[in-house]
């Protein structure tokens, strides 16, 4: 899925969540156009109230292809104004998002830059799983990741920003944040979070 409809779903959640029936013809529409598998279904249907129902799926949704937005507009049919006000926000975030290559308010001479301990651990805090996959496309060994896992078992964050720290010590000159934006651009991480970093 799209960044720009991830943040779209992300930032209507509440609203979708008190707004949204997902068991019946949602579900059953994402089921039938092969966005929603079998054991996603399950998993839905065994949340105890609509609420977690939704917000299951909501869940799903983002990891589900290109078509995962298209598609669960369209299986909205029971609800237009729900329809109408993601498609809205749509519009809104396209009309927002920077280009590709550009960040507002950072100059280009900044890029070159390394990161500071700061802005380290403001993307600690919004980086997922997706974390392992952008250290190794920057250049740290799976050795490494295991290193920073075993040096802070119970902590996530904390595995995270010691990563990108030894990055930082181990490649100098070149570990910049033009290319640690890049990285996270390669693993679709969600361009809001890159924008946090520069906050």
């Amino acid at each position: 899925m799209d960044a720009r409809d991830k943040q779209v779903l992300r930032s209507l959640r509440l609203d979708l969540c008190a707004e949204l029936l997902v068991e019946g013809l949602v579900m059953q529409y994402l089921y039938q156009e092969g966005i929603l598998t079998e054991s996603d279904v399950q998993e839905i249907r065994a949340q105890v109230t609509n609420q977690r129902k939704t917000m299951m799926l909501l869940d799903i949704l983002p990891a589900r292809g290109p078509k995962a937005f298209e598609t669960f507009l369209e299986s909205l049919q029971e609800f237009p104004w729900v329809k109408d006000k993601l498609e809205a926000k749509r519009n809104e975030v396209m009309l927002v998002a920077p280009t590709d290559d550009e960040i507002p308010g950072i100059l280009q001479h900044t890029l070159k830059n390394p990161p500071t301990d700061q802005q380290i651990n403001k993307l600690a805090r919004g980086l997922g799983p997706e974390w392992e996959y952008i250290v190794l496309s920057l250049g740290l060994t799976q050795t490494d990741i295991y290193r920073c896992k075993a040096n802070h078992p119970y902590n996530i964050q904390s595995q995270i920003v010691s990563a990108f720290i030894l990055w930082r010590q181990r490649f100098g000159n070149k570990a910049t944040l033009e290319s640690l934006r890049d990285s996270l651009k390669l693993g679709e991480v969600d361009s809001s979070i890159i924008q946090q970093m520069f906050q």
